[in-house]
């Protein structure tokens, strides 16, 4: 799978949690700012080869997209294969770094992130079997998030990464009344 070139793509050290969540952050600062939704960053990671397969953030796609939503209908536009299959193109070890709790629940019709995550398990490959967060999904849209939990009962870590919350915060509610 090759990376997808760009200026904006920076050269980040193995395993070096904080400096991706600081790219994901840069990228959800690309989100337009919706009363309606969180502007979130997302960046699909193949973590043995420290390499950038797809990045994403809220409603770079057509549609009301999520950041993750739009890691993997990139993945699957660059494979010509629908979006279902992604999970056979993913290398082993591939993971996800994303500013903010992918969602377990959609009120606008999509399919939850977590499901989209899941079903890349089906893959030989295995999947994401990792997702770092930088933050909890606020129960602003609805309700009640079930979507850390949902991941960790199906096999799927979820890993914290501290020092990030303010700052994505910030930017998720961009938008937001207060």
């Amino acid at each position: 799978m090759t990376q997808l070139p760009t200026a904006t793509t920076p050269s980040i050290a193995p395993r070096d949690h904080a400096a991706y969540m600081r790219f994901a952050l840069s990228l959800a600062r690309n989100s337009p700012p919706k009363p309606t939704n969180f502007c979130v960053g997302a960046v699909l990671v193949d973590e043995p080869n420290n390499r950038i397969l797809s990045t994403g953030y809220t409603l770079e796609l057509p549609g009301n997209t999520h950041a993750e939503q739009c890691c993997l209908l990139k993945v699957a536009a660059e494979h010509d294969v629908p979006e279902e299959r992604v999970g056979d193109f993913l290398p082993e070890g591939t993971v996800l770094y994303t500013t903010m709790e992918p969602c377990g629940k959609r009120s606008a019709g999509n399919m939850p992130c977590v499901e989209r995550i899941l079903r890349t398990k089906e893959s030989s490959s295995g999947g994401i079997k990792t997702v770092y967060l930088g933050v909890r999904e606020p129960e602003t849209f609805v309700g009640e998030n079930v979507g850390k939990a949902k991941l960790g009962a199906h096999g799927v870590r979820c890993v914290h990464i501290p020092g990030f919350e303010d700052d994505i915060l910030e930017v998720a509610t961009a938008g937001h009344k207060t």
